[in-house]
């Protein structure tokens, strides 16, 4: 008798921390389930680090009416952004040359006699490289090219820019995850003493996804605009109680 009225005490304990902590849930505890006597909490970690990689795309545009003409003005093009690449200090391992293209519009299937230009050319250079802060300098340094009549185009929807990336994720995530379970088990155990209880063992945990967000807040289609990145991860964690 003694023994089943301490476990009905325990379970008035348990339930009256629930009540009277509600805003424990917006803080990570996720359930608790009475009839199993565990707990169910997530744990956060951000970290703020710097991209390790970059790509920048220099796009460029010629039209007119003579294709040899089209032809020679994307040569000259391509030879100013190289030579201004070069200016900036980038070797020929960071530079990569893409093929010119020149289009006839009278030649599509769907083409008319009414286009103000018959050909459409274009030509592209990249830059990749683990430089970052040289990219994003001679990024900000293409004036010249501008002045020299070159109509320089980006390939990620309009976006010019360069593109930064995190190529060591796999280097950063296990001490991330490692940040996400101490928080998730603080929660617990915080919950656990405060309820008259003491956490018991882990009974399943979900990593969850690392997502990777710009400094700024961007994300989705956006990302990569900037070189600080924002690591964020929330992971799920299970505890019994005793």
């Amino acid at each position: 008798m003694a023994e089943s009225r301490f476990g009905f005490m325990s379970a008035l304990v348990l339930a009256g921390a629930i009540a009277s902590a509600g805003y424990w849930v917006g803080d990570g505890i996720q359930r608790f389930r009475m009839a199993d006597r565990s707990i169910t909490v997530k744990g956060l970690a951000e970290r703020e680090v710097k991209s390790d990689f970059a790509i920048w795309s220099l796009g460029f545009r010629r039209g007119g009416n003579e294709f040899g003409a089209v032809q020679q003005l994307l040569n000259a093009d391509r030879d100013r952004v190289l030579a201004f690449l070069r200016e900036q200090g980038f070797g020929d391992a960071e530079i990569e040359i893409r093929p010119l293209q020149v289009q006839d519009l009278f030649a599509r299937e769907w083409g008319s006699g009414n286009v103000p230009l018959r050909f459409n050319g274009q030509g592209e250079v990249l830059v990749k490289s683990a430089r970052v802060d040289v990219v994003a300098q001679a990024a900000n340094r293409v004036d010249p090219l501008i002045q020299a009549g070159i109509q320089l185009t980006g390939t990620n929807e309009g976006y010019g820019g360069p593109r930064y990336q995190l190529r060591g994720f796999n280097e950063i995530k296990p001490a991330l995850l490692e940040a996400a379970t101490h928080n998730a088990r603080e929660q617990a155990e915080k919950f656990a003493a405060d309820a008259g209880a003491r956490l018991g063992v882990l009974k399943s945990a979900n990593q969850g996804v690392i997502r990777v967000l710009d400094d700024d807040g961007g994300e989705g289609d956006s990302v990569g605009q900037t070189i600080g990145k924002r690591l964020r991860v929330v992971s799920t964690f299970e505890y019994g109680l005793q």
